[in-house]
């Protein structure tokens, strides 16, 4: 295996594809709405993909609720945006968390179901006035305490389905006050600051397996690289101030926020800490570029993710249509219809 998560082109695999799969050996394949064509297409693409590389390899999805979810309607229900949960966890937190955990389970039922064992959810990012719209309704709140909670709620009910949570945006993507899809945020705001808010949010969650930096420079800390390419950070910050041990992979490393080559962008994230690199658009060029520069999975990297992966469990027993009753009676008066849910 190479240190790197990969996406596809479509909804099925091109013969180039297949062939770059068995030779490149990515840890784990990505899937966008560009690979979704309903429920039996998409079972098929993820046994094509696990078929070219040979091993039931993880296969990832952002299927976070609100406006960030690949799967949706009418094959799949949709669900509420994170300030939902915030929503309801402020007029009564025992109710907020049941909601969050009881949200995660079942997102994590229709994964399960298409064979998807990784789910990039939840957030831990603190967003703050003036910040810019990307996290917004995404973000469970602006209380470090609360965020965590709801985040660790929504964890653990994928975990109980069976699906891997991936925690993001490590060590925080709220302050930005740009879209990292397009061009580089830059925080400035002082270390003590940041420790006491947007990391803070992040420590209670330190033990979950799977973790996601952030394209984001944090000046305090380091005034030139973002966090994903940044030692200081990745070192400093997310695995000792933070204390994150689980697999750290980089954000989108195709992503706006970030310059030069490929190539370069890869052995920089490889080299600043980064334990795996994703890279989502599916373009072959672009997917070979990267395989060229990750090194084979090995050593504490491997470590890593062979612990993240031997934490997944089996799901527990669910009656799934008695559940999504009870979501929709949760989030009444939060989150509109319940139709939405049937």
């Amino acid at each position: 295996m190479r240190a790197f998560i990969t996406g596809v082109a479509g909804p099925a695999l091109t013969n180039e594809e297949r062939q770059f799969l068995r030779e490149a050996q990515p840890w784990g394949l990505i899937v966008f709405l560009r690979n979704i064509a309903g429920p039996d297409p998409l079972r098929r693409l993820i046994g094509e993909f696990r078929s070219a590389v040979g091993r039931a390899a993880p296969v990832l999805i952002d299927q976070e609720g609100g406006r960030v979810q690949r799967l949706g309607q009418p094959h799949w229900p949709s669900y509420p945006p994170g300030a939902a949960y915030g929503a309801l966890y402020d007029r009564d937190p025992e109710t907020g968390l049941a909601a969050a955990r009881l949200g995660g389970r079942l997102i994590a039922s229709d994964l399960a179901d298409l064979g998807i064992d990784v789910d990039c959810l939840p957030l831990a990012d603190v967003p703050v006035p003036g910040s810019d719209a990307v996290m917004g309704d995404r973000a469970y709140g602006t209380e470090p305490g609360k965020v965590a909670a709801i985040a660790g709620a929504i964890a653990e009910g994928l975990a109980d389905g069976g699906v891997l949570p991936v925690l993001k945006h490590i060590p925080g993507h709220g302050r930005a006050t740009a879209d990292s899809h397009k061009r580089l945020p830059v925080v400035t705001t002082d270390r003590a600051t940041l420790e006491a808010t947007d990391f803070a949010a992040f420590r209670p969650l330190a033990a979950l397996p799977l973790g996601m930096t952030a394209h984001v420079v944090f000046s305090a800390i380091d005034p030139v690289a973002p966090a994903t390419l940044s030692a200081a950070i990745v070192g400093g910050v997310i695995r000792d101030s933070i204390g994150f041990r689980g697999l750290l992979m980089s954000d989108d490393i195709s992503m706006g926020a970030l310059s030069g080559s490929l190539s370069e962008r890869t052995g920089a994230a490889i080299g600043a800490g980064c334990d795996m690199v994703l890279h989502c658009d599916g373009e072959l060029a672009e997917m070979r570029a990267v395989a060229a520069a990750v090194p084979v999975l090995a050593g504490e990297a491997a470590r890593r993710a062979a612990a993240a992966l031997a934490t997944k469990r089996p799901a527990a027993s669910f009656d799934v249509a008695v559940s999504r009753v009870e979501f929709s009676r949760l989030m009444k008066g939060t989150w509109p219809p319940a139709e939405v849910l049937a």
